[in-house]
């Protein structure tokens, strides 16, 4: 099933159910899928496109949420929270640290890197690779820490 089937039956429960929250949050990232296929001059959006504009649309919100953090924004901090959660249940499984540590580790060995000054090769291997499964900041300190 594809994700925008996938939208689509969810939007329904949520309007049955009458959760405003998830019915929100699943008209957001439905309208955000439809803008880039409008975008990309395509009816179907690939795996990886739609993978793209929902890993778009939660680190937006992971993003807005630090700053109502750092705002003590309580109230919009739970709302961010809760488009969060809502958000992974349509994310793959996420890797863990050890699966992306070996990740790193091979992608290192496949472009023969040796210092943090061919960090920029090293993420252009492993960024396909982890797209969607692995937090990009948590790539990003695990081949610091590799290189260094």
């Amino acid at each position: 099933m594809s994700l925008l089937e996938r939208l689509n039956q969810d939007m329904k429960q949520a309007m049955k159910n009458k959760e405003k929250d998830k019915l929100s949050v699943i008209r957001m990232v439905k309208a955000s899928l439809q803008n880039e296929a409008l975008k990309q001059r395509n009816n179907e959006l690939s795996e990886e496109l739609e993978l793209t504009v929902l890993s778009r649309e939660l680190k937006q919100r992971k993003d807005s949420l630090q700053e109502f953090k750092n705002a003590d924004r309580i109230d919009l901090v739970d709302k961010t929270q809760a488009e969060i959660n809502i958000l992974n249940e349509y994310m793959p499984e996420q890797l863990s640290e050890e699966e992306v540590l070996q990740i790193v580790n091979e992608a290192i060995a496949e472009v023969n890197a040796s210092s943090k000054a061919e960090m920029g090769k090293v993420m252009a291997a492993i960024m396909p690779k982890v797209k969607g499964k692995a937090d990009g900041n948590l790539v990003n300190k695990l081949v610091q820490q590799q290189l260094s």
